[in-house]
């Protein structure tokens, strides 16, 4: 089904008011996947994964584009065109600026039955203003409670976390912005993105700084980082920086002179997994 909605933000009144989401014991979600991308060019194999973990072609997917800021979005906008080259056949785009639509029953309808939430990438401070607290974000997360998935790339990975990387409504050089909350299906976490391609390894570091308890994830372009309950894989090509206080290497650490917690990371490549509950690489 080719389903384009754009509602005009005048043209609904809020029917349903939507209270914070509830979270998860686990630190990434107790049901469902997160597929986290960090921008640039996700390649086939990427969406090809969300369509397989959503139930096959048939599954309801929605595309949301909001974060990219423009007036107005085809049917094809945040990846819904490449969904359907890969053989979704239920793919709808959903898109508003407005909170009051995003609260209505009218305009949240299609996530009601969706297997799947693709966020597209741009600022994602956007999608904070126009979902945050309202029926669609609560929708979001039931996504994830009916076994289904969350995907996004750039603007859409970061704004996974509890905290808000890049949030500033000022300039994406912010790291501890105008705007400092995700949509937390992945809590106590910063998620950064274009991390390599753009040399942004040390940016999170401002973040840690304001926020030390926070675990920081910082992905590579057409690179995934895969969530499940406290499992996390990377799947793709490049390469997933933690910042955890620690060190882990394939070569071992004991001749390293290593930098304090306060200023460490490393890298993890595909096929690496990670607990998140014990903030550890699962060898």
């Amino acid at each position: 089904m080719r389903s384009l909605i754009l509602i005009s933000i005048l043209g609904l009144a809020a029917l349903t008011s939507a209270g914070p989401a509830i979270r998860s014991s686990y630190v990434g979600p107790e049901n469902g996947t997160l597929v986290i991308v960090g921008g640039g060019a996700a390649g086939d194999a990427i969406f090809e994964r969300i369509i397989d973990l959503a139930g096959g072609p048939d599954a309801p997917i929605v595309t949301i584009p909001t974060a990219e800021g423009s007036e107005s979005y085809d049917d094809d906008a945040a990846s819904a065109g490449t969904f359907r080259r890969l053989g979704a056949k239920n793919v709808t785009v959903l898109h508003t600026y407005d909170p009051a639509v995003a609260d209505t029953e009218e305009f949240a309808a299609p996530l009601r039955d969706a297997k799947a939430v693709w966020f597209g990438g741009g600022r994602q401070w956007r999608l904070v203003d126009a979902y945050a607290n309202t029926l669609s974000e609560t929708l979001f997360h039931e996504v994830l409670s009916r076994n289904g998935v969350i995907g996004g790339s750039s603007a859409g990975a970061s704004i996974q976390g509890s905290f808000l990387a890049r949030g500033d409504t000022a300039n994406n050089q912010i790291l501890v912005g105008d705007h400092q909350e995700g949509f937390g299906f992945v809590q106590n976490t910063a998620v950064d993105q274009h991390v390599l391609v753009r040399n942004r390894q040390f940016d999170m570091f401002d973040i840690l700084k304001a926020r030390p308890e926070l675990l920081g994830i910082s992905i590579d372009e057409a690179t995934a980082f895969i969530v499940s309950k406290n499992d996390a894989e990377v799947f793709g090509p490049s390469y997933v920086i933690v910042y955890d206080g620690g060190f882990w290497s394939r070569e071992g650490s004991d001749l390293k002179n290593l930098p304090d917690s306060s200023s460490i990371f490393y890298f993890l490549k595909d096929g690496d997994k990670y607990d998140l509950g014990t903030r550890k690489v699962v060898v």
